[in-house]
């Protein structure tokens, strides 16, 4: 199914490349992104030719398009949002003899590119020989800083080998970049050209400035660079255009003698602000790094970056492979939520253009459990963000004449930007998906100030959705009809399991925060009456069920539908089926794109029986095809808890795999974070076994041949857990926590975990309770352990 061919070394804590792979380019480019939730780069060449794909990204940053429609439609939305490659900071050319550095001419005699990430920086090393025969090593750092919001710096140095050479260092800011022509596939962003629109610039000495605002969004951002030349003696001067400047440094070197500087690039951005306070918002970011210095920019992101892993790590012994990508994901995961602060966390992170910068119900469902479990400041401000725009969803929900409020399937600021309504208009899950992760972020860190004022508001309004969008059937349930649930291969169904206990949660959720806040709920105009429809839609909502096959429907009437011929489809050339086949043959075929039922199996296990689920995943893995990236993950988990720990191995490795080993194809476009972060939750929530259902934190773990030890650390309420499993045992350790004491537990038996007392239990064999099930013909997952 998968080229699983890599050109990263495999090491626990660094990712290296070896050599230069042109036809890698721009995998490579996402691959090393850099990025702290604010600021994004690509991964780029510091010379800036060749390139895949160049990219420099601020969250939120974006511009306004026009949505076509071959037929108009109530309520489809008009606009789209597109991020926008802003003003590259991260250029540095270099001349040897006056022939530029350019990979494809010259002889490449060694290029090693090396993300470390213990210390959060990205490290190359380039020996280069010119077409006349003169060596020159290039050195170059690079780091965006999670400490210092609004900073990108590069260490960059070159030194003589074996002749004396003339050297000329040009430091560049561009804009609008010439970016190549994106493809037809909707999954990658819209083209823009020359977005950005000069409104100042300025240099003086090293340092530059550049300004510009986007035409349609009316979106201003302002880039300044200064440097700190490691030696005195060398030429320096600085030109400035309307969409680029340049600081040139030059001298000669004799063997063995270096030359280079610092460069700190600054970046801010706002809709409201006005240009000379943009203005002295970058200057005094700027002045800012310059006084911190460059080691000591460097050791604020180790430190940082220390404590992200002192909660955070997992470890993986056995498998090699595992251990650096769970690593790598987690990286990412980081990357895209640090820093966001009032932002989304987009599907793409800051890492890539994919998805035209859109967030999605992804962020709620699979990266924002992560940061929860490990970075939970960072996963309150992702729930605050979209608190913020509850304004604009309660405008939404009015347009589609429901009550409450209706959040995006797809947004960079708060405006539904789907223009395939059966998404936009009918995936209302996303609802509860935010909902529900707001509440599970207060069952982890019982921040009350957060329950009183993001989540009341974000569970009663959405709850007050679910209560207009059903209503209560003949037969005593509740039924949610019409919807599209997380498998989009399927649309417009009635009583999408998923959809339905998700919802259901919601209202229970709500429901509890009322009580809890009355006052704070008053405000918000809840009634007793409205609480108890809640509650009794909750209690008697629909969920599906075959008799005849004894399994549960993906949605009502699912199981009745013809299955998919895969023998046929079993082409090279026929996935992701979206793009090869008509939606229409897609919607009425028995064939699953990403885990819908088995996801709900996962967040909402408790509603289900083990029988329940053994069976559901032994019939839904023969027709889940896993076209999206984020199906891998979910399978794991749930393969896992149903005793096939061997396949929840291989499961867990695509995910994990998914950008080092670009299995989409599409790694080009930027990582998949929300797979990067199924990697943790395929070892954590699928060997490890933790659920965390109502509050209650609780663990099955069981591990596979190829894995000989987990290992694992959670915050769960400003305690540090440490659970280590092997073969033999599983170990629990309550560290550094305010409590002196937590209740746990394993494998459905209840105990108490004491402050530096750590308690064991003897290891559990899984019995599955069905064959091994396969998937359909041509779709089987990586084979654990079969990669270097």
């Amino acid at each position: 199914m998968h080229d699983t061919k890599s050109e990263f070394v495999v090491e626990p804590w660094q990712v290296r490349e070896i050599g230069m792979h042109p036809g890698n380019l721009a995998q490579s480019e996402s691959v090393f992104a850099l990025a702290n939730g604010h600021i994004g780069i690509r991964g780029n060449l510091d010379e800036g030719d060749p390139s895949g794909l160049p990219g420099t990204y601020l969250n939120s940053f974006f511009e306004q398009r026009p949505l076509p429609y071959a037929e108009a439609g109530y309520g489809y939305p008009e606009e789209g949002q597109t991020v926008v490659n802003v003003t590259n900071g991260k250029l540095i050319r270099l001349l040897v003899d006056d022939q530029p550095l350019d990979l494809r001419y010259g002889v490449v005699r060694h290029h090693e590119r090396t993300l470390d990430m213990r210390t959060g920086l990205l490290h190359r090393e380039l020996v280069w020989e010119t077409t006349s025969g003169r060596q020159v090593r290039v050195r170059s750092t690079r780091l965006v800083s999670f400490t210092q919001r609004a900073i990108l710096a590069i260490d960059y140095s070159v030194e003589a080998i074996d002749h004396p050479v003339r050297i000329v260092i040009q430091s560049e800011l561009v804009a609008n970049e010439e970016l190549p022509v994106t493809s037809k596939d909707p999954r990658v962003a819209a083209a823009l050209k020359d977005p950005l629109v000069a409104e100042e610039h300025a240099a003086s000495n090293s340092r530059a400035l550049l300004i510009h605002r986007t035409r349609a969004s009316g979106l201003r951002m302002a880039a300044a660079c200064d440097h700190v030349l490691h030696r005195s003696d060398v030429d320096s001067h600085t030109y400035v255009e309307p969409d680029w400047s340049r600081t040139t440094i030059g001298t000669q070197l004799k063997p063995g003698e270096s030359v280079g500087f610092t460069k700190f690039v600054a970046y801010g951005w706002s809709s409201r602000r006005t240009l000379p306070a943009l203005r002295d918002q970058v200057d005094a970011a700027l002045s800012s790094a310059l006084h911190t210095g460059w080691d000591a920019i460097v050791e604020e992101q180790r430190t940082y970056v220390d404590e992200f892993w002192d909660g955070a790590d997992v470890e993986v012994d056995g498998d090699p492979v595992v251990q650096q990508a769970v690593r790598f994901g987690l990286w990412h995961v980081l990357q895209a939520g640090a820093r966001a602060e009032g932002r989304a966390i987009p599907a793409k992170g800051l890492t890539g253009p994919g998805y035209d910068g859109h967030a999605f119900w992804d962020s709620e469902m699979y990266v924002l459990p992560v940061l929860t479990s490990t970075a939970p400041n960072a996963a309150r401000d992702a729930l605050r963000w979209r608190q913020s725009i509850a304004t604009l969803a309660a405008e939404r929900a009015k347009t589609l004449k429901r009550k409450g409020i209706a959040f995006p399937w797809r947004t960079i600021a708060g405006q539904e930007c789907s223009a395939y309504w059966p998404a936009g208009s009918a995936a209302f899950h996303i609802n509860a998906d935010i909902a529900v992760a707001a509440a599970r972020y207060v069952f982890w860190t019982a921040d009350d100030e957060f329950d009183r004022t993001t989540a009341l508001p974000l569970l009663v309004e959405t709850a007050r959705l679910w209560a207009d969008l059903g209503y209560h059937g003949d037969d005593g349930h509740f039924h949610i009809d019409g919807v599209t649930g997380p498998d989009e291969y399927s649309a417009i169904a009635d009583d999408n399991v998923y959809t339905n206990l998700m919802a259901a949660r919601n209202l229970r959720y709500a429901a509890d925060a009322t009580e809890r806040w009355p006052d704070a709920a008053a405000k918000l105009h809840v009634t007793e009456a409205e609480v108890a429809d809640w509650r009794a839609a909750c209690e008697t909502m629909a969920v599906p069920f075959d008799d005849r096959r004894n399994v549960h429907q993906q949605d009502c009437g699912y199981t009745d539908h013809d299955v998919w011929d895969f023998v046929e489809t079993n082409t090279s050339d026929s996935y992701p089926l979206l793009l090869h086949y008509p939606y229409f043959d897609i919607y009425r075929k028995q064939v699953v794109k990403q885990a819908d039922l088995i996801l709900a199996m996962h967040w909402c296990g408790d509603e289900f029986t083990p029988e329940q689920k053994a069976r559901a995943f032994e019939y839904y893995e023969a027709i889940t095809c896993r076209d999206s990236s984020l199906s891998a993950c979910t399978q794991a988990v749930l393969a896992a808890e149903v005793g096939h720990v061997e396949l929840a191995h291989d499961y867990l490795t695509e995910a994990a795999l998914m950008d080092l080993r670009d299995l989409e194809h599409n790694t080009k476009d930027g990582v998949h974070v929300a797979s990067l972060a199924g990697a943790w939750l395929a070892l954590v929530c699928g060997l490890g076994g933790m659920r965390d259902h109502h509050g209650q934190l609780s663990f099955a773990p069981a591990l596979p041949k190829g894995i000989s030890r987990l290992a694992f650390n959670l915050r769960w309420r400003e305690c540090k857990i440490r659970i280590d499993v092997t073969h033999e045992r599983t170990t629990y350790q309550l560290e550094d926590g305010s409590d002196s004491y937590i209740e746990l537990k394993h494998h459905g038996e209840q105990f108490v975990l004491h402050v530096d007392k750590g308690v064991s239990f003897p290891a559990h064999t899984p019995q599955p309770l069905t064959p091994r099930p396969k998937p359909p013909v041509g779709r089987a997952p990586i084979k654990a352990g079969s990669l270097d």
